[in-house]
């Protein structure tokens, strides 16, 4: 397994994708929340650049006590990755679809040492 390096730590705003390429792979690497995400840009719906669509909280419905539905929120906790074709969500943390827990993005680990940040590919 090699490790190919992406940036320096800090390069990638927070919030912020940069895509890399690793022999025939494509890679965005995802900073978010402080942490770094490595997924093939590739959706499995039907090939779209999954990491450059835009990143957004889950949505969730609120119901008060009595069961009664009040409105939505988002789940600031639980960020998606949004392919920009065809809007197949993922769970950033995990890269499994929202809808279909069989449906996932292949994920790269990712490793900071000496002030940058790898890919192992």
């Amino acid at each position: 397994m090699a490790e190919v390096l992406v940036c320096k730590d800090g390069e990638i705003a927070d919030g912020g994708v940069r895509v890399i390429t690793a022999g025939e792979v494509e890679i965005g690497v995802i900073h978010q929340g402080g942490k770094y995400y490595a997924y093939r840009n590739h959706c499995p719906h039907q090939g779209g650049p999954v990491c450059e669509g835009i990143r957004m909280p889950q949505v969730v419905d609120v119901i008060a006590p009595d069961r009664t539905f009040l409105g939505q929120d988002y789940d600031r906790k639980d960020m998606h990755i949004v392919c920009p074709w065809h809007s197949y969500e993922f769970h950033l943390e995990t890269g499994v679809n929202v809808c279909d827990g069989r449906i996932r993005l292949q994920k790269f680990n990712v490793v900071e040492k000496n002030g940058a940040v790898y890919v192992n590919v």
